[in-house]
């Protein structure tokens, strides 16, 4: 006779909310039934110390403090009731408290990108016609008959999907022979409908990151962006980081599968919310082009990603697909053709083929350097002649991950700031205005060039103990930190760049910059032979370059070869939705770009380690 499991009650403040859950069970999981989406980077691992949450009754409610929790959570926190609640197991009734920097805020989001024009020339066509009606003396089939009509706007169409033709005889009949129909490529009708309806033809594109989801509705028959909505990845909560999604991925067919229908389910949202928003009937939705990095292209298409994470990182598939919406359940045209468009490699995926195409490197003369800087960072260099690409793990700093008081570009965030040379007083700026919560990527690369002008840090990355200032302190840890923000007078809680938080930004940086550093070398191109430097991601879009070339994260050119081209993932994506040439240029991207991989090459250890260290100019 099996166990029956003890149950608890549990209430969650200030929100309001209660419910019932199974003794043994982490605090993390009872909140995520509950709808309680709580910040982590590592799939509740206990790695990061993000998902902290205060509990009353420590000792009885949820049991004795893990090493984790002891690592993340000082002696003194842990005596006013934080834990992770990824680690605190509730072993009896429970009172929670989750406080604002534990939970997940809307994110700000880029999605606008730079502009680049393109011919359209769009797969979809709608074609109006007009048939006789069948008699005694004209017997013609209604299907051969709607297909006369269309080969005389020189279209061929060789496939009827099987549920069009059921109810064709009808749709022809109640329309009274008045139709028009909808071809894809030449090839496929994807519907047939009563009256004219040309001018209601419409297209998503969808670039689909580890961070977020961005939606692009598109006029097909103007090129018109209507309508533009993202949101944060629902995949979030099995971990912050493509890493973390392909272990939970690899556990089994649920887990890859739950992945799918998270990342899934957040497009039909935007789907629907941009169509309702503008009056769209979702049918009249007959195409798609999707782009992301690779292992978000897998787990969309529930392609198992596990080889993307071993060694040679080899994808499943590098060409461009095209699947059918019903065949991935999105709420549109059920026969509506969504294509993927092809990757790069394991780690380099089709967000940055997208990026390629709307910056236009691949046809300029002289050479050029593009990075989209995210989760991982991609870096290209070259020019029409010759493109190498790699990617660099380096994103979760820049997002929050592994920093003290990091946290996601949201209201609150820290965004820039300046400290004072001589008094080390500091100016900072949040986004929204708002009572400053933590520090976002910009933010914490300001933070750290400024740290360094006021040699507060060294070359080596080190935080100066000899300073006279209150700002520089030892915390509980035995660590050196500096205060940003101070408690009661500039903001409600300290908020800190401590010395762990210094070498975590030291590893980002050095990984973007060995990437850019061994992509030259190998393409033989000097620092002065660089015409054009492309930032792409919505990090990249707020970063200040200045800081980021003081810090060392990009090479030292000049700042007005420097651009900001914000999401161009996502307008490369709008380009292909757009233009049948366009994807055929992707399919040469994709094709042509070298891929490097970094970890492998007899330099890297040695470019790295140089890397590291912070330039004074």
């Amino acid at each position: 006779m099996s166990a029956v499991a003890k149950t608890i009650d549990i209430s969650v403040q200030p929100l309001g909310l209660k419910a019932r859950g199974e003794c043994g069970q982490t605090l993390r999981k009872i909140l995520q039934e509950l709808g309680v989406e709580l910040s982590s980077t590592c799939n509740g691992l206990g790695r990061c110390g993000k998902c902290r949450v205060v509990v009353s009754r420590v000792q009885t409610a949820v049991g004795e403090p893990t090493a984790a929790e002891r690592e993340h959570i000082s002696a003194q926190e842990l005596l006013a009731g934080f834990r992770l609640a990824c680690q605190a197991r509730a072993q009896g009734n429970v009172e929670v408290c989750v406080p604002k920097d534990s939970m997940i805020w809307r994110t700000r989001l880029q999605t606008e990108g730079v502009e680049t024009s393109v011919e359209p020339l769009p797969l979809v066509k709608k074609l109006y016609v007009e048939l006789s009606k069948p008699t005694l003396r004209s017997l013609e089939p209604d299907l051969e008959r709607l297909m006369r009509k269309i080969c005389e706007h020189n279209v061929r169409p060789s496939y009827l999907p099987p549920q069009i033709l059921e109810d064709l005889p009808e749709t022809l009949r109640i329309a009274n022979w008045k139709v028009t129909a909808t071809v894809w490529g030449c090839k496929e009708i994807l519907d047939v409908e009563e009256g004219n309806t040309t001018k209601a033809s419409y297209g998503f594109s969808f670039d689909v990151g580890t961070t977020k989801i961005a939606a692009y509705l598109l006029n097909l028959s103007t090129a018109e962006t209507v309508a533009i909505s993202s949101m944060v990845n629902p995949q979030v909560k099995y971990g912050d980081d493509v890493i973390s999604r392909i272990a939970h991925a690899v556990r089994g067919e649920t887990e890859r599968k739950e992945l799918q229908l998270e990342a899934l389910e957040g497009i039909n949202q935007l789907a629907a919310e941009c169509c309702s928003k503008h009056g769209i009937d979702p049918r009249h939705i007959y195409e798609a082009t999707v782009v992301g990095n690779t292992a978000m292209h897998h787990l969309l298409l529930h392609i198992c990603p596990k080889h993307l994470a071993l060694s040679p990182y080899v994808p499943a598939v590098k060409r461009a697909l095209n699947l059918k919406a019903h065949q991935l359940n999105l709420r549109i045209n059920p026969h509506a053709n969504i294509h993927f468009l092809p990757v790069i490699a394991g780690f380099v995926g089709s967000d940055c083929v997208a990026d390629i195409l709307a910056t236009s490197i691949f046809q300029e003369e002289d050479p050029c350097l593009l990075l989209d800087i995210g989760t991982n960072t991609e870096v290209v260099v070259g020019n029409k002649k010759r493109m190498l690409a790699c990617s660099c793990a380096s994103g979760p700093a820049f997002e929050g991950a592994h920093v003290r008081h990091g946290m996601k570009a949201s209201s609150g965030a820290i965004e820039s700031a300046e400290v004072d040379t001589e008094t080390l007083e500091v100016r900072f700026r949040t986004i929204d205005n708002a009572e400053p919560r933590g520090l976002c990527g910009s933010g914490v690369v300001d933070i750290v060039a400024e740290m360094l002008k006021a040699k507060i840090v060294d070359s080596e990355g080190a935080i100066r103990h000899d300073a006279n200032s209150s700002r520089i302190r030892v915390n509980d840890h035995g660590q050196l930190e500096f205060v940003i923000v101070q408690e009661g007078k500039t903001g409600p809680r300290d908020i800190v760049v401590t010395q762990r938080d210094i070498r975590e930004i030291q590893l980002a940086k050095a990984a973007i910059r060995t990437g850019i550093s061994i992509l030259m070398q190998e393409i033989d191109i000097r620092l002065d032979q660089i015409a054009h430097m492309y930032i792409a991601g919505a990090f990249g879009t707020y970063i200040d370059p200045a800081s980021a070339r003081l810090i060392g994260m990009i090479p030292y050119v000049p700042l007005s070869i420097i651009m900001s081209v914000g999401n161009a993932a996502g307008m490369g994506a709008r380009m292909a939705l757009m233009s049948s040439k366009a994807r055929s240029m992707c399919e040469k991207i994709s094709h042509n770009v070298e891929y490097v991989e970094l970890a492998a090459h007899s330099d890297f250890r040695s470019t790295f380690m140089e890397s590291l260290r912070f330039p004074y100019r």
